[in-house]
């Protein structure tokens, strides 16, 4: 079963002291409980066996879905509807699961509440956080394992705002893959988010255009020596529990 285990952590507590080479938002093997009955968001991917998807388009949808449903009006208003799950969501230990769909599997999933983004021909719902078990049976009856698309082409989106880099050490499946995207795109957001609280023109203006662009994000894969050799303001580091042997870098952003 594809499950990440993490949780977010902006390393100061003192953002207005961060710089450019010192703010670095992970994900990390949380330190501390969780709830007792643990949560997940739910990513379901759409398959279609006829023509079928990139492995990139779907990071890429996967990464944009979580991020517009964390800045839904329904998620930031204080009344909102799902602000109240995704809070209780976000005090544990952050965790997202990734499924497949095709077909009238795909459709009876629209009727549960989510948001859906694209990526080319690639679609991707987030859906709002919810109690690992039980699940809704639209959501349980899909397969978790062995998800897998092809990897034909490199990120048509070279004008994204966005960028997310998915480590070249290690090769993770579609759906782990698409996991470790929607973290580090919901690390870009809400560092950015909390640079606007204080007062960065600059982030407002990132955030301002990725807004407008529908957080639309870029995935690419860079070489193993850029990996090693580059720093970025986000970097997800998985807590090893599925596919990956003990923590392991997965994933950054940057704008």
């Amino acid at each position: 079963m594809l499950q990440v285990v993490t949780r977010v952590e902006v390393m100061s507590e003192h953002p207005e002291k961060m710089t450019d080479t010192t703010a670095r938002a992970t994900v990390s093997h949380p330190d501390h409980s969780d709830h007792a009955d643990p949560w997940a968001m739910q990513l379901v991917i759409r398959r279609n066996k006829q023509d079928p998807a990139s492995h990139i388009a779907v990071l890429e949808a996967a990464g944009a879905s979580v991020v517009r449903l964390l800045d839904d009006q329904r998620v930031t208003a204080h009344d909102g509807q799902w602000a109240q799950a995704v809070a209780h969501w976000r005090a544990g230990w952050i965790r997202k699961v990734a499924r497949r769909a095709e077909n009238k599997r795909w459709d009876d999933v629209q009727a549960l509440p989510g948001v859906n983004a694209g990526s080319e021909n690639a679609e991707v719902r987030a859906f709002v956080p919810g109690p690992l078990a039980p699940l809704p049976p639209e959501l349980k009856k899909l397969q978790v394992g062995g998800t897998e698309f092809p990897r034909l082409q490199e990120s048509a989106h070279h004008d994204a705002v966005v960028t997310v880099e998915v480590t070249p050490e290690v090769e993770l499946s579609t759906g782990k893959a698409a996991a470790q995207v929607g973290h580090a795109a919901q690390l870009a957001y809400e560092q950015l988010i909390q640079r606007v609280a204080d007062r960065d023109a600059t982030a407002l203006q990132v955030l301002t255009s990725w807004r407008h662009d529908d957080f639309r994000i870029r995935v690419a894969a860079p070489s193993l020596t850029a990996w090693r050799e580059t720093d970025r303001p986000v970097r997800v580091v998985d807590a090893g529990l599925t596919e990956v042997a003990g923590a392991t870098e997965t994933s950054r952003a940057y704008w």
